[in-house]
């Protein structure tokens, strides 16, 4: 049977994208071809090049039904890098968007044991109780590694060095000011100020603690015993800031103050770092060099869980960790999984080339090596 000029056919297309309802996929496409003596409207032409690609429209509801939201919180310490990689990944991959919360090591271990999220962080890893109370196991990735400094604010005052007892002292409130002979004796050509020194640490649950007050307890028995090391300790002086950047910003805003951050919170943020008297005896400074030679220092055990407390190499950084990300053992959505893993490899790769200039240390090839074995094994 013929059509009248100008009549329309309309032609119904059942589809359905991945994952979608059938039932909101039925979309009615017509051809608005003109008649015969009917000139083209700019309504018909606008319609015409929507209808003519539905495969297009149809590849975008797919992507969208195909996207994987990835979720993890912790560790304050790592976050810079550990959100990079997320963006720059995101670039590569755009269906893989990750959501990671700096909320502090204490904190992430709390919501990983709770399943609230794909993927916890830690500076202090986990403890075997700790991981033996996560129902769906739990496996550690060392995934990049930093230096825990001494930032400080003192005008005139750019090389400070601290030696092992001042660094003791000030933190247990015994050293109080900032012309102390103790802190004298290593700086003879410096004019330190009479002024009192300011502490700040962490209010929070931290494994940026946990590694600082590690080192203190190492070189300072009366520390050890006074205050000891975990991720939260009651220092006997001082003002608390919650995350490396509550820290950073107690620093920044009072001159005076010494407090212990990530180094890249220090560099980003334009603050003095002291130089510490390792255990050799020699000041050093944080830098990439030092950090690296601190890490090789030891080697990762099967666990993977180790820190280079007060390392006897010259050149090394004494305070300097590797942090964790935290992972199930096993992942009940084979999507997610995938897209965990993919995103952690990068982070083991790539991402590696970001740790130097948001002031981290690149893992040394044997400890990739043993965390994508780690890797491997969650299923």
């Amino acid at each position: 049977m013929g059509r009248s000029p100008g009549r329309q056919a309309m032609v119904f297309l059942s589809v359905a994208a991945p994952g979608c309802d059938k039932n909101a996929t039925n979309f009615l496409f017509a051809s608005f071809a003109p008649g015969k003596g009917r000139k083209s409207t700019l309504a018909d032409r606008a319609m015409k090049n929507v209808f003519l690609t539905p495969v297009l429209f149809l590849a975008a509801l797919a992507g969208a039904a195909q996207a994987q939201p990835l979720s993890g919180a912790g560790a304050t310490f790592p976050a810079p890098i550990y959100q990079r990689w997320a963006v720059e990944y995101n670039k590569q991959v755009p269906s893989i968007k990750v959501n990671y919360q700096s909320v502090g090591s204490g904190a992430g271990v709390k919501n990983f044991l709770q399943g609230v999220v794909d993927f916890g962080a830690s500076d202090a890893a986990m403890t075997d109780e700790d991981m033996a109370k996560s129902p769906r196991g739990a496996v550690l990735v060392p995934a990049t590694a930093g230096s825990v400094v001494l930032a400080y604010n003192l005008e005139g005052v750019p090389n400070l060095k601290l030696t092992r007892a001042a660094l003791a002292g000030i933190f247990l409130g015994k050293i109080t000011k900032w012309n102390d002979p103790a802190i004298v004796s290593a700086n003879p050509d410096i004019p330190l100020p009479a002024q009192a020194i300011n502490v700040a640490y962490r209010s929070d649950g931290s494994g940026t603690t946990f590694v600082f007050t590690q080192h203190l307890a190492a070189i300072s028995p009366e520390f050890d015993e006074e205050v000891g090391f975990d991720k939260s300790v009651t220092f006997p002086v001082g003002v608390g800031g919650k995350g490396n950047e509550g820290v950073t910003a107690l620093i920044k805003q009072s001159p005076g103050t010494i407090g212990y951050v990530e180094f890249g919170y220090a560099e980003q943020n334009k603050l003095s770092v002291a130089s510490i008297e390792n255990k050799s005896g020699n000041f050093v400074a944080p830098t990439p060099e030092s950090g690296a030679a601190a890490l090789a220092s030891v080697e990762l055990p099967e666990n993977l869980r180790i820190w280079p407390v007060d390392p006897a190499t010259p050149e090394a950084y004494p305070i300097t960790t590797f942090s964790w990300l935290l992972l199930y053992k096993k992942y009940s959505d084979a999507a997610k999984l995938k897209a965990l893993k993919d995103f952690v490899t990068y982070g083991l790769t790539e991402g590696q080339s970001f740790a130097t200039e948001l002031g981290y240390i690149p893992l040394p090839e044997s400890v990739v090596a043993k965390a994508n074995a780690a890797l491997s094994s969650i299923e």
